[in-house]
């Protein structure tokens, strides 16, 4: 790993000018989701323990349940959390519903800027209304959707002779959606080493976000808009545009065609289980997981490879990661901006990508080392450039739940055709926005 570069200041940090700002050490809980990159934030986090005197608690949820425990918690104006890792959705009705506290001033006086970190970030885990300088978060955790796949596979001289005669073409990372499912039709019920394996692990979940975070991959790539113009809320010929229709077409024969028996209810971890028990040649999930991947002893190393979301009509990702906002019913705030002014200093940022967080700040990005520090980190550069998020609206749980449905009933449970479902989203939609005012 060439992280020597990048990472030579991080045993000089406490010579970097942290200082805690609060009378007396405090206990701090930071809630956030419950996976591989929290464990890292833990262990980072105790360099901020040494040097503030502050101590450390954490409130981890699992996935399927993070969205509702936490909404719930800051609906109701709880203090469990005094900062919060909350997913980029959530900005808009953290902003605007005053669970957040805003940071401008915060940055202006402690000399944080915003130009220091990602543009992509900042748009998104930051700023409500979107693009303006308003902040209610710092860039924590960028991330976004890509693949993975079993190299060894593709390298492997039978399976590409099986390939080339069965397609014409040479097997490797796709470039496009379309060759993606050509891949993945072609490793569909193969035998390798005796068992049979399937095309690719997809995310199907209905009960809180997976099909739409899955499917959006598809409709990103095809050229999907959620308003005909930023801001309009101008859905009509956007949603359900013949692009659209095509792009969610796709995403249905895919999963017909191209994934394992009864994946009807697939998201991260099922796909996670998918590519490490060998069931898939290829599975989508978020460079979150990726570290821990290379590091599998079974699946990792020379035996698997990664690629970032093909383009099809232009190069697009569906973006993952969270801000992290200091939560306005905390009775530590002080504390908790301390925590956030020390996260953001760039040795430690360094540190955060070499224990398996992934830095949204430019010293990190664009060290000279960096795409080379991991074996996916250019493939995270490149996914980062193009990603594209869901609403953001204070509405944002009721809107996903509608697009949940509509995606979930048309590619799984066979409901209606791609166009029906569109339509009625956007039908779901406008009654959302016309109870909002907005419309």
């Amino acid at each position: 790993m060439k992280t020597k570069g990048l990472l030579a200041a991080t045993t000089v940090v406490a010579m970097s000018g942290f200082a805690v700002t609060g009378a007396q050490a405090e206990d701090l809980t930071l809630c956030w989701a419950a996976w591989d990159p929290a464990n890292a934030l833990v262990e980072l986090s105790k360099e901020f323990e040494a040097q503030s005197g502050n101590t450390m608690h954490f409130e981890f949820v699992p996935w399927p349940n993070f969205a509702d425990r936490m909404l719930n918690e800051l609906n109701s104006g709880g203090k469990l959390c005094d900062l919060l890792i909350g997913d980029s959705q959530w900005i808009g009705g953290g902003a605007e519903n005053g669970h957040y506290v805003k940071l401008n001033e915060f940055f202006d006086a402690e000399g944080i800027s915003m130009d220091d970190f990602a543009p992509a970030t900042v748009y998104a885990y930051s700023t409500w209304p979107k693009g303006t300088p308003n902040y209610y978060a710092l860039p924590a955790m960028g991330d976004a959707n890509g693949w993975f796949y079993r190299r060894d596979w593709f390298e492997n001289p039978e399976i590409m002779a099986a390939y080339k005669e069965a397609t014409g073409q040479d097997l490797r990372e796709p470039e496009t959606q379309k060759e993606l499912l050509q891949i993945a039709q072609f490793f569909q019920g193969r035998e390798i080493d005796g068992q049979t394996r399937y095309g690719a692990a997809i995310f199907t979940e209905r009960g809180s976000e997976g099909i739409t975070m899955g499917a959006t991959g598809a409709l990103y790539a095809w050229g999907f808009k959620y308003e005909n113009t930023p801001g309009s809320y101008d859905m009509e010929g956007a949603v359900n545009s013949p692009e659209a229709v095509e792009a969610l077409e796709f995403y249905k024969e895919f999963y017909k065609t191209a994934t394992p028996p009864g994946y009807t209810d697939s998201y991260m971890e099922q796909g996670l289980d998918a590519f490490k028990s060998g069931q898939v040649a290829m599975a989508m999930n978020w460079f979150a997981f990726f570290p821990g991947l290379y590091a599998d002893p079974d699946v990792g190393g020379d035996k698997i490879g990664f690629f970032p979301n093909p383009g099809q009509n232009v190069e697009a990702s569906t973006l993952g990661g969270q801000g992290i906002s200091v939560v306005s019913y905390s009775d530590h705030k002080e504390a908790a901006l301390d925590y956030v002014k020390w996260f953001a200093q760039p040795e430690v940022q360094a540190k955060w990508w070499k224990l398996g967080g992934y830095s949204c700040r430019n010293s990190v990005l664009n060290d000279p080392t960096f795409k080379d520090s991991q074996p996916f980190a250019a493939d995270f550069l490149s996914a980062m450039g193009n990603v594209q998020d869901f609403w953001q609206e204070p509405a944002y749980a009721e809107l996903l739940l509608a697009m949940q449905k509509r995606l979930h009933d048309y590619v799984v449970a066979d409901q209606g055709t791609a166009q029906e479902a569109l339509d009625l989203l956007i039908a779901d939609w406008t009654e959302t926005f016309e109870d909002e005012g907005k419309l």
